[in-house]
């Protein structure tokens, strides 16, 4: 039976507010910030916890396509539009896992134009030639997004900003320009955190033992290392799920392509919850039930993972014509940032 997506219609938002727990005892551990830590921030209710922000859950969305023993897309999804990158023969990254997805820089930075030439120049026919080289007119959001689904069908679900500022177009000479002055942004349909209400510290703590040598020179890690550790119990932990159901309708596709989007969206939720939530080592969630109810609009459940599966079969046949798998390379030389390049003269000695 296909999954009927009609009471959906007239919704701008699909609200999910799924609870979570540990799968074992009471103690997890949350993301760490540098110089932050836990973001830890006070409610009307008590002390918060930020578990997993935004970016971080976008990672682990877009990984449930995706097949890290072939490093392709899971077979059920073929068919859907992504960029692979190979490096001397071999895979090195893909579309899926960049965190910047078209805006790569093993893409956009490459000297094989195979991927940029083809792809700026579908930007030009479908948002103008002007606005992509001289920067100047009104960008067509429509063509943008027309562009991402032939190349990257994940970039309409979880945002792209091609703001690289050193792009050049080809036969161009100096340093570049970014592609329509850097105007061409598209928003995240689908996101995700993780939040827990009603915090407390778990201070804990251990040793790392060396059983050879335990007073041992620490700095070059031999010895018995004591450290202190904050894990946190909480109240509750909640996963919150946005899905932008008016953006995808403002990407001006047909019905075929939006139900797509839709579907594909739901899938990476229901896989997400299902397989459980094992963050980080000490942080190994699950949700509280199987049935997942929206907060808005109400009534209406996330569907069964096999039936979404089932639907994204037909739904991807229907619009694999509009899009494409891309394979380039990058055999360009990777430089080192310059604190890389200093920390390196450092540690060979060099003077001067």
């Amino acid at each position: 039976m296909t999954i009927d997506l009609h009471a959906l219609d007239n919704a701008d938002r699909l609200l999910f507010k799924i609870p979570l727990k540990p799968v074992q005892g009471h103690r997890f551990q949350p993301t760490g910030f540098p110089s932050l830590k836990a973001a830890t921030y006070q409610t009307a209710g008590g002390n918060g916890l930020l578990v997993e922000s935004a970016q971080s859950m976008a990672n682990r969305l877009e990984l449930t396509i995706w097949d890290e023993a072939r490093n392709d897309l899971k077979e059920e999804f073929q068919g859907l539009s992504h960029v692979r990158v190979s490096r001397n023969g071999k895979f090195l990254t893909d579309t899926i896992l960049e965190s910047h997805r078209l805006n790569s820089p093993y893409l956009l930075k490459s000297s094989d134009r195979s991927f940029l030439d083809p792809f700026l120049k579908t930007l030009r026919e479908e948002i103008g030639e002007n606005t992509v080289n001289d920067n100047e007119g009104i960008v067509d959001r429509h063509g943008v997004a027309r562009t991402f689904l032939k190349y990257d069908f994940n970039s309409l679900i979880h945002g792209c900003f091609l703001s690289n500022n050193t792009v050049k177009l080809s036969g161009e000479q100096g340093k570049g320009q970014p592609i329509a002055g850097g105007r061409i942004r598209v928003a995240r349909v689908l996101s995700a955190f993780i939040e827990a209400d009603g915090v407390q510290i778990a201070p804990s703590g251990g040793v790392k033992n060396d059983h050879v040598n335990p007073s041992g020179d620490t700095k070059v890690g031999f010895g018995n290392v004591p450290f202190a550790r904050d894990e946190y119990t909480a109240e509750s932990i909640t996963l919150y799920v946005n899905l932008d159901l008016a953006q995808i309708r403002g990407y001006g596709f047909g019905s075929e392509e939006e139900r797509l989007l839709t579907l594909l969206s739901l899938f990476k939720v229901r896989a997400l919850v299902s397989k459980g939530l094992r963050l980080r080592t000490a942080c190994d969630l699950i949700a509280e039930q199987d049935g997942i109810a929206a907060t808005m609009p109400s009534e209406w459940s996330l569907p069964r993972l096999d039936d979404l599966k089932r639907d994204l079969v037909s739904a991807i046949s229907k619009c694999s014509k509009n899009m494409k798998v891309t394979d380039v390379t990058f055999n360009d030389e990777l430089k080192k940032g310059r604190a890389e390049e200093a920390e390196e003269e450092l540690k060979s000695g060099d003077e001067g």
